[in-house]
């Protein structure tokens, strides 16, 4: 028989989340004496002090420290308990959010999401477009259930989706066509490179070659692709995405001697398996196979 209850745990972990008793009290909706109550008994059943008062200030014991990072397991294993529960009675989920490289073919995306809501016609799809580390940002944080990033967390669950290729491109009037050569990256340093920075609020970080002398940071991919094809400068763009540029000519492969072209692998992630309903299988599902057909 357990001598603590989940309850106690939860009380215990909003007096350290929000600085004290009468805090706690404001957040959670109970009285400053019940959470009171609730956290004396959880240190006489367990025999064991969490907190101490310091002056005004309520502060966790050195067991009290090991105790709550156990209790933040504990707590999040028991929301998750819930959300299957919810999945399996609820049968289908009435929304989905997901984090998508921007770098992801956008067309295949648009088939994708038309594909999954015409089996399910209710759900309604929120989709984050970020740039890096941005996707695994969000899912980390439980803001989407599945994201698609090119750097995945190797703790949680994550399976090849696709190879991206990227074209060093500028316009086809750009000074650096007129070398009329092979280019090394010495004869890039010279000339703006447009890069796009990462979306994730804890990093501060761009991806590839960053050489330049001059460079242009954007938060947005379509901005650094527009810039390029406006003759601002260079940069490595989706092959996918600015495809129809290359088509009519006004972007233009770089003549690299080395480097012109990369690929970026992205994966496909997601945190547990038992917590996603069957419009994320679903969706799932089409990314795996039209991600594949892309491939052939």
């Amino acid at each position: 028989m357990l001598k603590a209850t989940l309850e106690q745990w939860r009380m215990f972990k909003a007096v350290v989340d929000y600085g004290g008793f009468n805090q706690a009290a404001d957040v959670i909706h109970k009285s400053q004496s019940s959470i009171h109550h609730a956290v004396q008994k959880l240190e006489t059943v367990l025999g064991v002090q969490l907190l101490e008062v310091k002056g005004r200030r309520v502060q966790l014991t050195s067991s009290g420290e090991l105790m709550l990072r156990r209790a933040n397991y504990l707590l999040e294993e028991a929301a998750k308990l819930e959300a299957i529960a919810t999945n399996l009675s609820g049968g289908v989920e009435s929304y989905l959010r997901v984090a998508i490289d921007a770098i992801f073919p956008p067309l295949l995306l648009y088939q994708v999401f038309e594909s999954v809501s015409a089996q399910f016609p209710y759900l309604r799809i929120e989709c984050f477009e970020t740039i890096l580390s941005g996707s695994n940002e969000l899912l980390q944080a439980g803001s989407v259930e599945l994201s698609i990033t090119p750097f995945p967390i190797q703790s949680l669950f994550n399976e090849p989706l696709c190879a991206i290729s990227f074209l060093s491109v500028a316009h086809h009037q750009h000074a650096l066509h007129q070398l009329d050569r092979d280019l090394t990256f010495e004869d890039l340093k010279s000339h703006r490179q447009i890069v796009v920075r990462d979306s994730a609020q804890s990093q501060n970080q761009c991806s590839g070659w960053l050489g330049a002398d001059q460079r242009w940071t954007v938060s947005n991919l379509q901005t650094s692709v527009d810039l390029v094809s406006r003759g601002f400068g260079f940069a490595w763009l989706p092959e996918t995405i600015i495809q129809p540029l290359l088509d009519n000519k006004t972007l233009v492969p770089l003549r690299m001697r080395q480097g012109g072209k990369r690929k970026t692998q992205l994966y496909l992630q997601f945190e547990d398996a038992d917590q996603l309903g069957p419009a994320a299988r679903c969706f799932m599902g089409e990314l795996r196979h039209r991600s594949m057909s892309m491939s052939e």
